[in-house]
């Protein structure tokens, strides 16, 4: 048996006040117009990016639901289209993430994605 795996160029930064680098980050990619993307629940973060980002967040959609639902995939593709997105930033857990594959597979636009744990009590 014979197989050829080629990964794709990934990079992970992780620790306390990682998210602070954003704005770095997208520019290291030569991102301009990122769309915010989160869970309403995350929404707080989403926000907390996009202050980060500054003018380089094009805006946000936080409606990122459990199993890609195909209209919320549809409505995400319009704002970044409609936003003149450049990328996504993909902010809080699996449902925004799988939004963003969502969204890059049908535009071809990169996207950060961004965890977030909470603190251990």
């Amino acid at each position: 048996m014979t197989f050829t795996y080629e990964a794709l160029p990934m990079r992970v930064l992780f620790g306390a006040g990682s998210l602070g680098q954003l704005p770095q980050e997208a520019d290291r990619l030569g991102l301009r117009r990122l769309l915010v993307l989160s869970t309403p629940g995350q929404r707080p973060l989403a926000e907390r990016a996009a202050g980060l980002l500054g003018p380089t967040c094009a805006g946000l959609f936080g409606e990122a639901r459990m199993h890609v639902p195909v209209e919320i995939a549809d409505a995400a593709r319009a704002a970044a289209r409609d936003a003149g997105a450049d990328g996504c930033l993909a902010i809080g857990g699996g449902s925004t993430v799988g939004l963003g594959k969502a969204v890059a597979r049908d535009t071809g636009l990169p996207v950060i994605a961004c965890a977030h744990s909470s603190p251990m009590p």
